[in-house]
């Protein structure tokens, strides 16, 4: 059996996270039981809610785990099997493969996917976990009108990309929230976003305000903080908003928080934090569509790739800053 390397979580985090946080193991993978499969995974995908689970607090999932493998999805490949319904060869993505080269599955924690027309990584980004909370979030929750007005926040970031392409399909006119000049190029020119604004602009404000003048039908939350504030105060009447993520409140560096809830309630709006694992039975539905519009051209996205699990620590701490562009991947090939 091949020798698995990987990232333990060594310690929980006091405040902002640190790669002391994480420690390197090196240890023999063992044989698959009975009914188990051993996959060797080629690509780690790094995601925001992994800071959430480093912490002992109460939220919607279990903490990790001290001195445990990462938690993290992955794609790979099965080298061994012991249940009937995979074989060694089969493509594979799993939520739970973690920061590691190798992992022993329960075949019911795996997905098996046919890379013939789309890269393998796809299927942790546009066409996985992200993907699906983008076509959860606007349509069930924002369910945005032709003609109405769509912001979604980290408008280039690996559930934005997607959120931006569903909501202009439906005929929404949509306006993304990024950081820096060039990713707000890219949501315009490549992902079809009408406008995009630059949050770390001195001007902020007032290009979130020329870019919304009849106000905001819809708002898909990825990032909290201030620009969250400046977004909800633009909320048209019976405006929905969809809150997947708060990735500038993680780790204390900035709260996000309404100055006052008269507002939610005068212009009567939908306020809705969602969990894409508590819509299951959408899940076949919703890769259907982004399959199909991936196979074909017609969905886009960007990958930012640090090679080799040895990276991942410095990956993962850079992605909660915002220094990845698109969806963040370890390559472990």
């Amino acid at each position: 059996m091949p020798l698995n390397k990987g990232f333990l979580l060594a310690s929980r985090p006091q405040g902002v996270a640190t790669e002391s946080n994480f420690r390197f193991f090196e240890r023999d993978i063992g044989e698959p039981g009975p009914g188990k499969v051993l996959v060797r995974n080629h690509w780690l995908s790094l995601d925001p809610y992994m800071r959430g689970r480093m912490d002992e607090s109460r939220s919607y999932a279990a903490s990790q785990a001290l001195d445990e493998p990462m938690i993290g999805g992955t794609a790979g490949e099965v080298v061994a099997s012991n249940s009937p319904d995979f074989k060694a060869g089969d493509k594979v993505v799993s939520n739970n493969g973690g920061w590691q080269l190798y992992a022993i599955q329960n075949p019911a924690m795996l997905r098996k996917v046919d890379d013939s027309k789309v890269p393998l990584q796809a299927f942790v980004g546009p066409l996985g976990m992200p993907g699906v909370t983008a076509w959860v979030g606007v349509n069930r929750f924002i369910q945005p009108k032709a003609g109405e007005t769509v912001v979604c926040s980290a408008a280039t970031g690996a559930v934005g990309t997607v959120v931006g392409q569903i909501a202009k399909a439906k005929g929404a006119r949509t306006v993304g929230i990024a950081g820096g000049p060039e990713k707000c190029r890219f949501a315009v020119e490549e992902l079809g976003y009408n406008l995009c604004v630059d949050h770390k602009a001195a001007d902020f404000a007032q290009q979130l305000a020329a870019a919304t003048p009849n106000g905001v039908d819809g708002l898909f939350e990825n990032v909290g903080g201030q620009p969250f504030a400046l977004t909800i105060a633009r909320m048209n009447d019976f405006g929905r908003i969809a809150i997947c993520g708060l990735i500038a409140s993680y780790e204390g560096a900035e709260t996000t928080s309404l100055s006052d809830m008269r507002l939610v309630l005068t212009r009567r709006l939908m306020v809705r934090g969602f969990i894409v694992s508590d819509f299951l039975p959408d899940w076949p539905a919703a890769l259907g569509e982004l399959i199909g519009l991936a196979s074909t051209g017609k969905l886009k996205w960007r990958e930012t790739i640090a090679q080799g699990i040895e990276s991942a620590p410095s990956a993962f701490l850079g992605m909660l800053k915002g220094k990845n562009f698109g969806k963040q991947l370890v390559k472990l090939t």
